[in-house]
């Protein structure tokens, strides 16, 4: 649940920069389209997941793969207190991981507290900065709002962006808010970019193996535009002995476009 953006007051908002482009601005036409992809994702298939690997293209062509992940989410509803997105960052170089001053995330269907504790939490870590700017204009974390505020109730959201950074620094900020199953983790990331479709098929293959197999190594620069957060996620998920469950890979050549340069996307489950 979100809540109305008119009873915000006096607070930091990060405004939506890609509503009424990549996904609806118009609140009903919105939840329309999510429920759509999230009644048409199967939920069930992994009963509470701590970690989500989703992508953050325009909802036309990847919301039918993300709507898969986001379904398991179904009977977390009531559990789920917290959220922590790391997305890959687009529009500005920058080492490390970042977050933003805002304290309210906004989108069409309402308005997301940022958890200013746990953000504290890692603020000391060297990797991790302050910058406004890297939020400004980027898609990557916005598109991932309007499904957690459709699948969850009482929560507030940890909003980081990955730059320049190893998959060990990942997986320390990671680890520093893992905390139990009131937490789960978002991590956002397309796969192959502009390959003939059948190329992309074979390389996307590849890259779910390393992920099932929970072999970072193996994914490289192509294999994925959130590679860092991915292959810090990986980490983090051998030490605490979780499983990658596949529940959808396609890419737009499936969805929305043409098939002589397509984007892959995955939706991935961990428990």
């Amino acid at each position: 649940m979100s809540r109305d953006p008119g009873v915000t007051a006096m607070k930091n908002i990060q405004y939506p920069a890609v509503a009424g482009l990549f996904y609806p601005a118009d609140p009903m036409e919105l939840r329309k389209q999510v429920q759509t992809f999230l009644t048409e994702g199967h939920g069930g298939r992994v009963k509470a997941p701590k970690a989500l690997i989703a992508p953050h293209a325009g909802y036309i062509y990847s919301g039918p793969v993300a709507g898969h992940a986001y379904a398991q989410l179904e009977s977390a509803a009531n559990r789920i207190r917290r959220v922590v997105i790391l997305a890959p960052s687009h529009r500005m170089a920058f080492s490390g991981l970042c977050y933003s001053s805002a304290e309210v995330f906004r989108t069409p269907l309402g308005d997301l507290d940022v958890d200013q504790a746990a953000l504290a939490q890692i603020t000391s870590l060297p990797q991790v900065r302050l910058s406004n700017e890297a939020f400004e204009g980027e898609h990557s974390l916005e598109v991932h709002l309007p499904f957690l505020q459709m699948t969850l109730e009482q929560f507030r959201i940890v909003p980081l962006l990955v730059g320049d950074a190893s998959a060990e620094e990942v997986a320390e900020v990671l680890e520093r808010l893992w905390d139990g199953d009131e937490t789960l983790i978002v991590i956002s990331s397309d796969l192959s970019h502009y390959l003939e479709y059948e190329k992309a098929r074979r390389m996307d293959a590849e890259t779910t193996r390393a992920i099932e197999s929970l072999e970072p190594e193996a994914i490289s620069y192509h294999h994925a535009c959130g590679r860092t957060p991915v292959s810090g996620l990986l980490v983090a998920a051998r030490r605490h002995h979780l499983s990658a469950t596949t529940l959808d890979l396609r890419n737009s050549g499936d969805t929305a476009g043409p098939r002589d340069q397509v984007v892959g996307y995955g939706a991935y489950a961990f428990a």
